[in-house]
């Protein structure tokens, strides 16, 4: 009497041992939802198609399950009927099926094929198992690599990847379509369009907290990477600090107030700074919450009244949902595993990195460009898998300063390529204050240092964010205010200066 096959291939997958001498677990699986759904397929090939979208042939526990399923999709994306006559060549010689009868056993597939009511809930079932014996391979790795791990390979690196998989586990998991249909897509654009017409603000991204900056562009939006870039004292931290604590008291100010946060144009605010710390950031923030000189902050130059409006403003903004994670010599991998860990526990919905050419690729390379590559790659990728705006500051060349004209453009980007090829907005700090007062002509010419005092007093606290690239709306300037004792960015009524713009 001879083995049905179902019995064949428990008794290999067992590798012909008797329970009792097992000394471990079989995996989670289900060799008859396995065989169910294959024979389903086989008769109709459309549930084939109903499955395909979120099921692997890697997700078969049954090897020969996979290779078959495979051969399936394979053969209707040619247009051709698989049945198990048009798949029977293609498994005649399979050495894997030859104990279960070659071809003969696709024929005993479709023969006993159960009728399926919902062949997506068959589907789901084998891609749960296999999300549970892809966690099991995954616990098993980290409890090895915890054990046998050399000194070099630090528990919190360990850590790292481990979140890193899991998170990665978490979003192959998910077995909703990757496709949007048109009919959903242009209801999306249509709330998105009424949102803006109803918010005050008239945007439908995160808000900068600056009104002339998010009618240029709307504010920030999920998915999209925003690139702010300027040379040395310009004031891209400061700008970004201030986008950062005006978008996390926006959310703070909307859940006090009661109101509908999904609608709130505040996020909670990642804030990776590689350059300063958490404290000197914080610094920044309470000294322009209280209207106090950072210099004076730092160097204990306070009166009474002035350290109260410090301990007020502390008090004011304690809650505030702002993160400063201030690791050095971060990677794109880290910090992408910590963004991801934000996202979980504190649901942020801004990231911001102070800045990108401080991060440094999975691997140690030469070519420095291609690692910048990876990194902007890497900065899209985050955006759009959290579904948040990722705003990444950027370092310009010195090929600036040897223009006359000294405002940047897409070109001073240092490896500029990938930067600008991946980022949806290109925004550049120009404060021309600073120009002007490193053209201190001799003052024995009294004309012209008279000239020059005019010209520094007319730029002094003025400021522009020029828009080099926004893929979905227009480029131009933004005039802001600049105080350079609180490092704050304000908007202005008009432009009080707009100094020429030389060729």
């Amino acid at each position: 009497m001879s083995i049905s096959s179902e019995h064949k291939i428990i008794a290999r997958a067992s590798n012909d041992q008797d329970e009792s001498s097992l000394s471990y677990r079989l995996p989670p699986h289900n060799l008859e939802v396995e065989q169910a759904l294959l024979g389903a397929m086989l008769v109709n090939n459309e549930t084939a198609e109903q499955v395909r979208e979120f099921l692997d042939p890697d997700h078969f526990h049954e090897p020969v399950h996979g290779r078959i399923y495979e051969m399936i999709l394979r053969l209707i994306d040619r247009d051709h009927t698989a049945d198990p006559i048009k798949l029977r060549p293609f498994f005649d010689k399979d050495e894997a099926l030859k104990d279960l009868g070659g071809g003969a056993y696709l024929a005993r597939l479709a023969a006993s094929a159960a009728t399926i009511i919902n062949a997506v809930d068959y589907g789901r079932t084998l891609h749960d198992l296999a999300l549970r014996r892809a966690l099991i391979s995954v616990g098993n790795e980290m409890v090895v690599t915890a054990y046998d791990a050399d000194l070099d390979h630090s528990g919190s690196s360990q850590l790292e990847e481990a979140e890193s998989r899991l998170f990665d586990l978490a979003q192959t998991g998910k077995t909703d379509s990757t496709y949007t249909p048109f009919r959903t897509a242009i209801y999306q654009a249509l709330e998105a369009a009424e949102a803006a017409y109803k918010d005050p603000d008239k945007i439908s991204g995160i808000s900068t907290g600056l009104a002339a900056l998010n009618a240029q562009i709307g504010g920030m939006h999920p998915t999209d990477l925003i690139i702010l870039a300027g040379r040395p004292a310009m004031g891209k931290t400061s700008l970004a600090t201030n986008i950062a604590f005006n978008a996390a008291m926006r959310w703070l100010d909307d859940r006090e107030e009661g109101n509908d946060m999904t609608k709130s144009r505040g996020a909670a605010v990642a804030f990776f700074s590689l350059e300063m710390s958490a404290d000197q950031l914080a610094a920044r923030i309470v000294a322009d919450r209280a209207n106090v000189k950072s210099e004076e902050m730092r160097r204990g130059r306070l009166t009474d009244v002035q350290f109260e409006s410090l301990a007020r403003a502390v008090r004011e903004i304690e809650d505030l949902p702002l993160f400063i994670d201030d690791t050095a010599a971060l990677s794109i991998a880290g910090l992408y595993t910590r963004a991801r860990r934000l996202k979980r526990l504190h649901n942020i919905g801004l990231v911001i990195v102070d800045y990108l050419q401080l991060l440094s690729g999975s691997t140690r390379t030469e070519n420095r460009v291609q690692e910048i590559s990876e990194i902007t790659r890497g900065l899209k990728a985050l955006a759009k898998k959290l579904e948040v705006p990722v705003l990444a500051l950027s370092q310009l060349s010195r090929t600036v300063e040897s223009r006359e004209n000294k405002r940047p453009q897409l070109s001073d980007l240092r490896e500029s390529g990938s930067i600008e090829q991946d980022a949806d907005i290109v925004m550049f700090v120009y404060r021309d204050e600073y120009y002007k007062e490193q053209q201190k002509p001799d003052e024995s010419d009294e004309k012209k240092f008279s000239e020059w005092v005019d010209s520094v007093e007319r730029a002094r606290g003025t400021a522009e964010v020029i828009v080099g690239k926004q893929r979905h709306g227009p480029t131009g300037t933004v005039h802001l205010r600049f105080n350079k004792e609180t490092t704050r960015f304000t908007d202005v009524a008009t432009p009080e200066y707009i100094p020429e713009r030389m060729g």
